[in-house]
Protein backbone atom coordinates (compact mmCIF):
# COMPACT_ATOMS: atom_id res chain seq x y z
CA UNK A 1 0.00 0.00 0.00
CA UNK A 2 1.33 3.02 -1.04
CA UNK A 3 2.57 5.69 1.66
CA UNK A 4 0.84 8.79 -0.31
CA UNK A 5 -1.92 6.93 -1.53
CA UNK A 6 -5.58 7.44 -0.69
CA UNK A 7 -5.98 3.71 -0.01
CA UNK A 8 -3.84 4.31 2.85
CA UNK A 9 -5.37 7.28 4.19
CA UNK A 10 -8.84 5.90 4.27
CA UNK A 11 -7.48 2.85 5.99
CA UNK A 12 -6.20 4.79 8.53
CA UNK A 13 -9.15 7.29 8.85
CA UNK A 14 -11.28 4.34 9.27
CA UNK A 15 -8.48 2.84 12.28
CA UNK A 16 -8.94 6.06 13.86
CA UNK A 17 -12.92 6.14 13.84
CA UNK A 18 -12.65 2.32 15.00
CA UNK A 19 -10.84 2.54 18.11
CA UNK A 20 -13.13 5.74 19.40
CA UNK A 21 -15.87 3.88 19.03
CA UNK A 22 -14.84 0.66 20.95
CA UNK A 23 -13.42 3.23 23.47
CA UNK A 24 -17.06 4.37 23.87
CA UNK A 25 -18.79 1.00 23.58
CA UNK A 26 -16.06 -0.66 26.12
CA UNK A 27 -15.56 1.88 28.51
CA UNK A 28 -17.95 0.41 31.15
CA UNK A 29 -17.33 -3.37 30.04
CA UNK A 30 -13.71 -3.75 30.80
CA UNK A 31 -14.10 -6.65 33.59
CA UNK A 32 -11.16 -7.11 36.37
CA UNK A 33 -9.88 -5.54 39.12
CA UNK A 34 -9.92 -1.45 39.41
CA UNK A 35 -6.13 -1.06 37.79
CA UNK A 36 -6.63 -3.73 35.68
CA UNK A 37 -9.83 -1.92 34.15
CA UNK A 38 -8.04 1.60 34.55
CA UNK A 39 -4.80 0.45 32.55
CA UNK A 40 -7.42 -1.08 29.74
CA UNK A 41 -9.08 2.29 29.86
CA UNK A 42 -5.89 4.37 29.54
CA UNK A 43 -4.50 1.85 26.56
CA UNK A 44 -7.51 2.79 24.76
CA UNK A 45 -7.05 6.62 25.41
CA UNK A 46 -3.33 6.06 23.90
CA UNK A 47 -4.63 4.39 20.50
CA UNK A 48 -6.98 6.49 19.86
CA UNK A 49 -4.37 9.70 20.15
CA UNK A 50 -2.23 7.61 17.89
CA UNK A 51 -4.50 6.27 15.28
CA UNK A 52 -5.13 10.22 15.09
CA UNK A 53 -1.68 11.90 15.16
CA UNK A 54 -0.66 8.79 12.15
CA UNK A 55 -3.75 10.74 10.40
CA UNK A 56 -2.59 13.99 10.75
CA UNK A 57 0.86 12.74 10.01
CA UNK A 58 -0.03 11.02 6.57
CA UNK A 59 -2.01 13.99 5.28
CA UNK A 60 0.63 16.60 6.20
CA UNK A 61 3.41 14.00 4.42
CA UNK A 62 0.82 13.94 1.04
CA UNK A 63 0.17 17.68 1.03
CA UNK A 64 4.01 18.14 1.45
CA UNK A 65 5.51 15.73 -0.46
CA UNK A 66 7.94 14.96 2.64
CA UNK A 67 8.39 11.41 2.10
CA UNK A 68 7.80 9.54 -1.36
CA UNK A 69 7.33 6.08 -0.31
CA UNK A 70 7.93 3.65 2.52
CA UNK A 71 11.53 2.90 1.18
CA UNK A 72 12.00 6.98 1.96
CA UNK A 73 10.38 7.06 5.13
CA UNK A 74 12.46 4.38 6.51
CA UNK A 75 15.73 5.43 4.77
CA UNK A 76 16.90 2.85 2.45
CA UNK A 77 16.63 5.07 -0.46
CA UNK A 78 20.08 7.14 0.29
CA UNK A 79 23.79 6.03 0.95
CA UNK A 80 24.89 7.30 -1.90
CA UNK A 81 24.64 6.60 -5.92
CA UNK A 82 22.02 3.90 -7.39
CA UNK A 83 24.58 0.94 -7.31
CA UNK A 84 22.32 -0.56 -10.37
CA UNK A 85 23.10 1.19 -13.67
CA UNK A 86 20.55 1.45 -16.11
CA UNK A 87 20.81 1.22 -19.81
CA UNK A 88 22.02 3.87 -22.13
CA UNK A 89 19.62 6.36 -23.75
CA UNK A 90 19.23 4.78 -26.77
CA UNK A 91 18.06 1.18 -25.16
CA UNK A 92 15.87 2.83 -23.05
CA UNK A 93 12.37 1.12 -23.39
CA UNK A 94 9.99 3.34 -22.03
CA UNK A 95 6.95 1.07 -20.07
CA UNK A 96 3.32 2.78 -19.45
CA UNK A 97 2.81 3.82 -16.58
CA UNK A 98 -0.18 5.86 -14.13
CA UNK A 99 -1.86 8.93 -15.02
CA UNK A 100 -1.07 8.38 -19.15
CA UNK A 101 2.80 8.86 -18.37
CA UNK A 102 5.54 6.37 -20.20
CA UNK A 103 8.87 5.55 -17.80
CA UNK A 104 12.34 4.54 -18.03
CA UNK A 105 15.59 3.77 -15.58
CA UNK A 106 18.36 4.87 -17.59
CA UNK A 107 22.48 5.67 -17.16
CA UNK A 108 23.66 8.77 -18.18
CA UNK A 109 26.50 8.37 -20.48
CA UNK A 110 28.00 11.72 -19.47
CA UNK A 111 27.17 11.76 -15.57
CA UNK A 112 27.30 8.23 -15.03
CA UNK A 113 24.31 8.29 -13.15
CA UNK A 114 21.38 6.67 -13.16
CA UNK A 115 18.04 7.02 -12.49
CA UNK A 116 14.53 7.08 -13.42
CA UNK A 117 12.78 9.41 -16.20
CA UNK A 118 8.73 9.86 -16.68
CA UNK A 119 7.47 11.37 -19.87
CA UNK A 120 3.76 12.63 -21.24
CA UNK A 121 2.95 13.82 -24.63
CA UNK A 122 -0.02 15.77 -24.97
CA UNK A 123 -3.04 14.87 -27.58
CA UNK A 124 -1.70 16.68 -30.30
CA UNK A 125 1.45 15.02 -30.27
CA UNK A 126 -0.26 11.95 -32.08
CA UNK A 127 -3.01 14.49 -34.17
CA UNK A 128 -1.85 13.81 -38.03
CA UNK A 129 -1.93 17.68 -38.25
CA UNK A 130 1.11 17.86 -35.91
CA UNK A 131 2.65 14.30 -36.96
CA UNK A 132 6.18 16.53 -38.42
CA UNK A 133 6.19 19.03 -36.02
CA UNK A 134 8.94 19.00 -33.45
CA UNK A 135 7.21 19.82 -29.73
CA UNK A 136 8.61 21.76 -26.96
CA UNK A 137 9.95 20.16 -23.55
CA UNK A 138 8.93 21.00 -20.06
CA UNK A 139 10.66 19.22 -17.39
CA UNK A 140 9.40 19.15 -14.08
CA UNK A 141 11.78 19.47 -11.28
CA UNK A 142 10.45 17.80 -7.71
CA UNK A 143 11.42 18.84 -4.26
CA UNK A 144 13.62 17.30 -2.16
CA UNK A 145 12.74 15.01 0.07
CA UNK A 146 10.68 13.94 -3.22
CA UNK A 147 10.37 11.74 -6.45
CA UNK A 148 9.35 12.08 -9.74
CA UNK A 149 6.15 9.98 -8.32
CA UNK A 150 5.47 12.78 -6.19
CA UNK A 151 4.12 15.09 -9.05
CA UNK A 152 1.43 12.30 -10.03
CA UNK A 153 1.01 12.10 -6.54
CA UNK A 154 0.75 15.21 -4.79
CA UNK A 155 1.04 17.73 -7.56
CA UNK A 156 -2.07 16.27 -9.59
CA UNK A 157 0.60 15.92 -13.05
CA UNK A 158 -0.40 15.92 -15.85
CA UNK A 159 -4.23 16.01 -15.09
CA UNK A 160 -3.73 19.64 -13.83
CA UNK A 161 -1.87 20.38 -16.95
CA UNK A 162 -4.10 18.77 -19.35
CA UNK A 163 -7.02 20.92 -18.26
CA UNK A 164 -5.53 24.02 -18.95
CA UNK A 165 -4.39 22.76 -22.05
CA UNK A 166 -8.19 21.74 -22.93
CA UNK A 167 -8.61 24.82 -21.90
CA UNK A 168 -6.10 26.91 -24.55
CA UNK A 169 -4.33 28.46 -21.02
CA UNK A 170 -1.27 26.87 -22.49
CA UNK A 171 1.01 25.72 -25.25
CA UNK A 172 1.39 21.88 -26.07
CA UNK A 173 4.37 20.63 -24.36
CA UNK A 174 5.86 17.33 -23.55
CA UNK A 175 6.32 17.35 -20.27
CA UNK A 176 9.57 15.36 -18.75
CA UNK A 177 9.69 14.11 -14.62
CA UNK A 178 13.42 13.16 -14.21
CA UNK A 179 14.88 12.08 -10.64
CA UNK A 180 17.02 15.39 -9.53
CA UNK A 181 18.95 13.59 -6.80
CA UNK A 182 19.83 10.02 -8.52
CA UNK A 183 21.03 7.98 -5.84
CA UNK A 184 19.75 9.97 -3.44
CA UNK A 185 22.12 12.51 -2.83
CA UNK A 186 21.08 16.06 -3.01
CA UNK A 187 23.52 18.45 -4.44
CA UNK A 188 20.81 21.14 -5.31
CA UNK A 189 20.87 19.68 -9.02
CA UNK A 190 24.98 20.84 -9.59
CA UNK A 191 28.26 18.98 -10.39
CA UNK A 192 29.85 17.97 -7.30
CA UNK A 193 33.15 15.92 -7.36
CA UNK A 194 32.22 12.06 -8.36
CA UNK A 195 28.16 12.99 -8.88
CA UNK A 196 27.47 15.25 -11.59
CA UNK A 197 23.60 15.79 -11.21
CA UNK A 198 23.79 19.12 -13.21
CA UNK A 199 25.27 16.91 -16.26
CA UNK A 200 22.08 14.48 -15.86
CA UNK A 201 20.02 17.07 -15.97
CA UNK A 202 21.01 19.14 -18.74
CA UNK A 203 22.96 16.34 -20.87
CA UNK A 204 21.96 12.95 -20.32
CA UNK A 205 17.82 13.32 -19.62
CA UNK A 206 17.87 15.73 -22.55
CA UNK A 207 19.24 13.26 -24.85
CA UNK A 208 16.78 10.93 -23.59
CA UNK A 209 13.88 12.50 -24.78
CA UNK A 210 15.20 13.99 -28.15
CA UNK A 211 16.52 9.93 -28.63
CA UNK A 212 12.71 8.65 -28.23
CA UNK A 213 10.69 11.64 -28.89
CA UNK A 214 9.95 14.15 -31.56
CA UNK A 215 11.15 17.19 -30.14
CA UNK A 216 13.03 20.76 -31.24
CA UNK A 217 16.51 21.19 -30.09
CA UNK A 218 16.91 24.76 -29.59
CA UNK A 219 17.10 26.46 -26.26
CA UNK A 220 13.40 28.46 -26.95
CA UNK A 221 12.02 25.72 -27.19
CA UNK A 222 13.44 23.72 -23.68
CA UNK A 223 12.08 25.06 -20.65
CA UNK A 224 12.27 23.76 -16.53
CA UNK A 225 9.06 24.54 -13.73
CA UNK A 226 9.88 23.31 -10.40
CA UNK A 227 8.91 23.30 -6.67
CA UNK A 228 10.85 23.95 -3.62
CA UNK A 229 14.46 22.71 -4.29
CA UNK A 230 13.07 21.82 -7.55
CA UNK A 231 12.34 25.39 -8.24
CA UNK A 232 15.62 26.51 -7.09
CA UNK A 233 17.16 24.19 -9.71
CA UNK A 234 14.95 25.36 -12.10
CA UNK A 235 15.99 29.02 -11.76
CA UNK A 236 20.01 27.65 -11.85
CA UNK A 237 19.89 25.52 -15.07
CA UNK A 238 19.07 28.24 -17.20
CA UNK A 239 21.50 30.59 -16.19
CA UNK A 240 24.46 27.76 -16.46
CA UNK A 241 22.94 26.47 -19.56
CA UNK A 242 21.46 28.82 -21.58
CA UNK A 243 22.63 26.77 -24.76
CA UNK A 244 19.73 23.71 -23.63
CA UNK A 245 17.34 25.80 -21.21
CA UNK A 246 15.42 28.65 -22.69
CA UNK A 247 13.42 29.63 -19.39
CA UNK A 248 12.47 28.47 -16.11
CA UNK A 249 9.64 28.68 -13.63
CA UNK A 250 10.18 28.67 -9.78
CA UNK A 251 7.43 27.56 -7.54
CA UNK A 252 8.43 28.59 -3.77
CA UNK A 253 12.31 27.61 -4.33
CA UNK A 254 14.62 27.47 -1.75
CA UNK A 255 16.62 30.16 -0.82
CA UNK A 256 18.40 31.31 -4.64
CA UNK A 257 21.88 31.94 -2.46
CA UNK A 258 22.15 28.30 -2.00
CA UNK A 259 22.00 25.54 0.56
CA UNK A 260 24.75 24.52 2.91
CA UNK A 261 23.35 21.18 3.56
CA UNK A 262 23.23 20.39 0.11
CA UNK A 263 26.43 22.10 -0.88
CA UNK A 264 28.73 22.60 2.67
CA UNK A 265 31.75 24.13 0.54
CA UNK A 266 31.22 27.86 0.59
CA UNK A 267 32.83 28.44 -3.06
CA UNK A 268 31.09 25.85 -4.55
CA UNK A 269 27.45 26.72 -3.11
CA UNK A 270 28.48 30.60 -3.85
CA UNK A 271 29.20 29.90 -7.80
CA UNK A 272 26.14 27.16 -8.17
CA UNK A 273 23.54 29.83 -6.80
CA UNK A 274 20.95 31.71 -8.67
CA UNK A 275 21.96 34.68 -6.93
CA UNK A 276 25.71 34.86 -8.12
CA UNK A 277 25.12 33.13 -11.54
CA UNK A 278 22.99 35.79 -12.84
CA UNK A 279 25.48 38.48 -12.01
CA UNK A 280 28.44 36.66 -12.84
CA UNK A 281 27.55 34.61 -16.26
CA UNK A 282 26.29 34.61 -19.61
CA UNK A 283 22.80 33.66 -20.07
CA UNK A 284 21.96 35.94 -23.09
CA UNK A 285 18.33 34.91 -23.84
CA UNK A 286 17.18 33.16 -20.66
CA UNK A 287 13.80 33.83 -19.10
CA UNK A 288 12.88 33.41 -15.34
CA UNK A 289 9.47 33.33 -13.86
CA UNK A 290 10.06 33.16 -10.13
CA UNK A 291 6.61 33.04 -7.33
CA UNK A 292 6.27 32.45 -3.84
CA UNK A 293 3.76 34.02 -1.31
CA UNK A 294 3.60 36.22 1.22
CA UNK A 295 3.22 33.51 4.28
CA UNK A 296 6.31 31.44 2.88
CA UNK A 297 8.78 31.55 6.04
CA UNK A 298 10.93 28.90 3.67
CA UNK A 299 11.07 30.72 0.42
CA UNK A 300 10.35 34.99 1.47
CA UNK A 301 9.60 37.51 -0.56
CA UNK A 302 13.08 39.16 0.27
CA UNK A 303 15.24 36.62 -1.40
CA UNK A 304 13.43 36.97 -4.78
CA UNK A 305 13.52 40.74 -4.22
CA UNK A 306 17.15 40.26 -3.75
CA UNK A 307 17.62 38.27 -6.83
CA UNK A 308 16.06 40.71 -8.73
CA UNK A 309 18.34 43.34 -7.47
CA UNK A 310 21.05 40.92 -8.58
CA UNK A 311 19.58 40.56 -12.47
CA UNK A 312 19.14 44.07 -12.96
CA UNK A 313 21.42 44.70 -16.25
CA UNK A 314 21.73 41.19 -16.73
CA UNK A 315 19.65 40.96 -19.50
CA UNK A 316 17.55 38.26 -18.35
CA UNK A 317 14.02 38.02 -18.45
CA UNK A 318 12.27 38.17 -15.50
CA UNK A 319 9.21 37.75 -14.24
CA UNK A 320 7.95 37.72 -10.15
CA UNK A 321 5.25 36.73 -8.46
CA UNK A 322 3.78 37.64 -4.76
CA UNK A 323 0.87 35.59 -3.94
CA UNK A 324 -0.68 36.96 -0.86
CA UNK A 325 -1.01 33.45 0.87
CA UNK A 326 -0.27 30.39 0.92
CA UNK A 327 2.84 28.11 2.39
CA UNK A 328 5.67 25.97 1.12
CA UNK A 329 3.09 22.83 -0.11
CA UNK A 330 1.69 21.73 -2.99
CA UNK A 331 -1.72 23.46 -2.41
CA UNK A 332 0.20 26.56 -3.30
CA UNK A 333 2.19 25.25 -5.90
CA UNK A 334 -0.89 24.13 -7.94
CA UNK A 335 -2.75 27.29 -7.42
CA UNK A 336 0.76 28.93 -9.24
CA UNK A 337 0.22 26.06 -12.53
CA UNK A 338 -1.94 28.55 -14.76
CA UNK A 339 0.51 31.52 -14.24
CA UNK A 340 3.49 29.43 -14.80
CA UNK A 341 2.38 27.08 -17.48
CA UNK A 342 1.08 31.10 -19.69
CA UNK A 343 4.27 32.45 -19.44
CA UNK A 344 5.88 29.52 -20.37
CA UNK A 345 3.65 29.74 -23.06
CA UNK A 346 5.20 33.05 -23.99
CA UNK A 347 8.83 32.22 -23.38
CA UNK A 348 9.27 28.49 -25.43
CA UNK A 349 8.03 28.13 -29.12
CA UNK A 350 5.22 26.28 -29.57
CA UNK A 351 4.71 23.21 -32.71
CA UNK A 352 3.12 24.09 -36.08
CA UNK A 353 -0.19 25.40 -35.90
CA UNK A 354 -2.76 22.94 -37.34
CA UNK A 355 -3.01 24.99 -41.15
CA UNK A 356 0.92 24.89 -41.39
CA UNK A 357 1.25 21.32 -40.56
CA UNK A 358 -1.24 20.19 -43.44
CA UNK A 359 0.47 22.21 -45.55
CA UNK A 360 3.81 20.16 -44.58
CA UNK A 361 1.81 17.24 -44.61
CA UNK A 362 0.92 17.94 -48.47
CA UNK A 363 4.78 18.71 -49.32
CA UNK A 364 4.06 22.46 -49.65
CA UNK A 365 6.07 23.56 -46.55
CA UNK A 366 9.60 22.28 -45.82
CA UNK A 367 9.44 19.74 -42.64
CA UNK A 368 12.63 19.78 -41.11
CA UNK A 369 11.46 17.23 -37.42
CA UNK A 370 11.60 13.57 -38.38
CA UNK A 371 8.37 11.72 -38.05
CA UNK A 372 9.40 9.92 -34.58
Amino acid sequence: MSLTGTAFFAALAAATVCTVLATLLLWARIPGPAPVRWASRVAMIGLCQATAICVVAAWINTSYGLYASWDDLLGRTGGGPVAMPGPPPERARFLRGDAGMRQTYVRGPHSALSGQVMVWTPPQYDDPRFRRSPFPVVMLLHGVPGSPQSWLEQGHMPGDYAKLLRAGASRPFILAVPVIDPGGQDTDCSDVPGHKVATWLSRDVPDLIRHHFRTAKDPRSWGLLGISTGGYCAAKLPLQYPKVFGAGAALDPDPLTGAQGALPDAGLRERNSPTWLVAHTDHAGVGLFLATSRQDRASPPSLIEQFRQAALGSGVRLRTMVAPAGGHNYHTWISMYPAAFSWLSEELNGPEQPAQADRMADGTDDGTADGR
